[in-house]
């Protein structure tokens, strides 16, 4: 082979292996959103063990050494999980504190900042 196919064949390997490492640490990311599943709602469970799947599964829009696809995949699902997780952040802040002390009748309350 000539010198520029070995430089394109590395290229490429170069590209396989960098999209592989980004979808790796997405997945690592979807992973570590699991202890939230039970928080979240069946769309978060359906996000999360979707995601997974099709990253695991061999049946792909792209070929296998072409990560895109599942990288995209990831993505989309970390985002959704992202926002369940910030709506249900939202809620827990409107609820009541549990954590301060009962206001004292006659007494004015400051919260602390």
């Amino acid at each position: 082979m000539s010198r520029e196919t070995w430089i394109l064949v590395a290229l490429a390997g170069v590209v396989a292996l960098a999209t592989l490492v980004g979808a790796v640490l997405l997945a690592v990311r979807v992973v570590r959103t699991r202890r939230l599943l039970g928080a979240l709602g069946a769309g978060g469970k359906v996000a999360f063990y979707g995601a997974l799947i099709y990253t695991i599964l061999p049946i792909d829009l792209l070929p296998d050494p072409i990560y895109l696809d599942d990288m995209g995949v990831l993505a989309g699902a970390l985002f959704y999980l992202g926002r369940l997780v910030a709506k249900h952040r939202a809620a827990q802040r409107g609820l009541p504190d549990r954590s301060q002390p009962p206001a004292v009748p006659g007494r004015p309350h400051r919260p602390v900042s």
